[in-house]
C-alpha cells in the first residue's frame, strides 16, 4: 500500500496560495535542502489542475537538474486529478476524471512508496476530509498575509492529527509533521 504525504508551505494564518510571492525571503539553505530531500523520496506526485499548469509550464523546460529536482520531477509518474484537463502533455503525466478520492483511494492500493503533494488546495482538502492522508509536513512562514487561499477552508471536517515532529530552521520557517491521530478512530 502506497501512503500519501501532503507538505505544504504556508503562512502563520494558513494562507497557502501563491507562495512564490512570500516564501523566498525564508527559502534557506536547510529548508531548500529538506525540500529537495523530499522530492527526492517521492515516487510518484499527486496533482490538482492548477498546480499541474503551473509545474508542467516550468519543469520541463528545466534541462540541468536545477536544483537537484528536475530530473526527478520530469521522470516521476504523475497523477492529475482533474475533470477539465483533456490531456496532459508533461513527461509521465496520466489525467485522472471522475471521482478523484475514489481514484486516489484505489491508486493508495497499489504496491508502492510515498505519493507526494505539494498546492493542490482542493484536492488535499477532499483528500483530508476522507482521511486518506498518512502525513501532513507543514512548513509554516513567519508572515501573516491576511487574505488567500487556505489549507485548511472553513467547514473542513478532518479527523485529529497528533504532532510527531518539529523543527525550526535557521530563517524561521517551522516545519510541524502530523500524522493521523489513531486513537480517535
Amino acid at each position: 500500500m502506497r501512503k500519501i504525504i501532503v507538505s505544504e508551505f504556508v503562512t502563520l494564518d494558513g494562507v497557502m496560495e501563491a507562495p512564490e510571492t512570500w516564501q523566498f525571503p525564508y527559502f534557506s539553505a536547510d529548508v531548500a535542502e529538506d525540500t529537495k530531500n523530499n522530492i527526492l523520496t517521492t515516487d510518484a506526485f499527486l496533482l490538482g489542475r492548477v498546480t499541474y499548469d503551473i509545474f508542467a509550464a516550468s519543469w520541463p523546460n528545466q534541462t540541468n537538474n536545477e536544483f537537484d529536482i528536475a530530473d526527478k520531477l520530469n521522470s516521476s509518474p504523475k497523477f492529475v486529478i482533474s475533470n477539465t484537463l483533456q490531456k496532459a502533455g508533461w513527461n509521465n503525466s496520466t489525467v485522472i476524471k471522475g471521482d478523484g478520492v475514489e481514484e486516489v483511494a484505489k491508486l493508495k492500493q497499489q504496491d508502492g512508496g510515498v505519493m507526494g503533494i505539494t498546492g493542490s488546495a482542493t484536492l488535499v482538502q477532499a483528500l483530508l476530509e476522507a482521511n486518506l492522508v498518512d502525513e501532513l509536513q507543514l512548513h509554516v512562514h513567519p508572515i501573516v498575509l491576511g487574505s488567500g487561499k487556505r489549507l485548511f477552508k472553513e467547514g473542513l471536517n478532518i479527523q485529529a492529527l497528533k504532532l510527531i515532529s518539529s523543527k525550526v530552521y535557521s530563517s524561521g520557517v517551522v516545519l510541524l509533521t502530523y500524522q493521523p491521530d489513531k486513537k480517535e478512530e
